[in-house]
């Protein structure tokens, strides 16, 4: 009996469709996967058969293969568990559904049978309409980040009992929408720009930076308020537009740092330590993620301490502030992030600054000669 699928992986912001083709046939009962998956999905094989068991279903004691077309392109992710599950139970005839051409699985199996919670679904979703999906099942708790989305049904199940009572027409579930944006409650924010008392030149500067998206380096002595007005800076920038915050969330999704409320409204604000490495900076990994200049897209990246930073990590800085795209290289692939961000940077003057003042005559000591 075979039964073929579709799921979705992630190449960067990308996803494409991956066919999970499922085989039972007579021999001695065994489970492969083939298809160059990587170690999460191998560990797939686990998590499917409790999964089953514990959802009132018999896993059946066959030669199972599962192949994942195409089988040259290397895959990453356990949000195929879905996939491979609905393929198993339809080759039982457990799921009488026929025509799923049209429908994408995307969700990762606890060894209850919930489905739970993955990274990357809203990049997914976005590609999938792209490439002609019309529906994709997805993880509950993904609901509110895809709802977003408009031409394209989404499907949230809770668990894999419900997935075959959908497909079998026993339970109805409507497609799910999010709130419109205007409708939706706002994030409260904790800084406000009008709180500053003082500091009218800086105020002004940071006016100017804001309205025209300029860089900006603050200098002066501990205690002045650099950090505190940095923190308040997106509070003044312009609201962003749906496009803009659905390709923040985009970048969120796939980090992980997606909180579930659906799509960002709120300009992102970074401050990294100054202790913090090229790689986290611009984005990297074995499995290429975005880093902080990616994280702050369309809002602040803030350097603060600004002389601390290694001057390998500020170098990095050079190519996203440019072009606002990295670029990262791989053996397996090349991933591009947008970085398209406002840098800003705080440091002390020189302490030949505060010194001058009480003993006008003292000549810098750090000025190279």
């Amino acid at each position: 009996m075979l039964s073929k699928t579709k799921t979705c992986v992630l190449q960067g912001l990308n996803g494409n469709i991956v066919e999970v083709e499922t085989d039972l046939s007579n021999g001695m009962p065994s489970f492969n996967i083939v298809g160059l998956p990587d170690a999460s999905i191998k560990e797939s094989k686990d998590r499917v058969r409790t999964a089953i068991n514990n959802s009132g279903f018999k896993f059946p004691l066959s030669r199972i293969t599962i192949n994942l077309s195409p089988a040259n392109t290397r895959k990453e992710g356990s949000q195929m568990d879905l996939a491979i599950a609905s393929g198993i139970l339809k080759c039982m005839g457990i799921i009488n559904e026929d025509d799923l051409s049209n429908t994408c699985f995307i969700g990762e199996l606890a060894l209850d049978g919930e489905v739970t919670k993955i990274d990357g679904a809203l990049p997914m979703i976005i590609s999938l309409i792209s490439l002609g999906i019309k529906k994709v099942i997805i993880p509950f708790d993904n609901k509110e980040e895809c709802g977003v989305v408009k031409d394209i049904e989404i499907i949230p199940i809770k668990n894999l009992k419900q997935l075959v009572n959908y497909l079998n027409g026993l339970e109805n579930i409507k497609p799910w929408k999010t709130t419109k944006i205007n409708d939706r409650k706002k994030e409260d924010s904790f800084y406000d720009f009008k709180d500053i008392k003082g500091q009218e030149t800086l105020k002004r500067a940071m006016e100017v930076a804001a309205a025209g998206g300029h860089n900006i380096l603050i200098i002066g002595p501990p205690g002045s308020g650099k950090t505190m007005i940095a923190k308040r800076l997106p509070t003044i920038l312009p609201k962003m537009s749906f496009k803009e915050a659905l390709e923040v969330t985009k970048i969120y999704s796939i980090a992980g740092l997606e909180k579930g409320i659906g799509l960002i409204e709120k300009r992102p604000f970074r401050a990294p330590h100054h202790t913090i490495s090229r790689v986290s900076l611009v984005g990297g990994g074995r499995i290429p993620s975005p880093g902080e200049v990616s994280l702050s897209h369309y809002g602040v990246l803030f350097l603060d301490e600004l002389p601390e930073f290694g001057k390998s990590t500020l170098e990095v800085l050079r190519q996203p502030m440019e072009d606002n795209v990295v670029t990262i290289s791989r053996v397996n692939a090349t991933y591009t992030y947008p970085s398209n961000f406002m840098l800003v940077a705080s440091m002390n003057p020189c302490p030949c600054v505060s010194k001058k003042l009480v003993r006008p005559h003292l000549e810098c000591q750090n000025i190279a000669s």
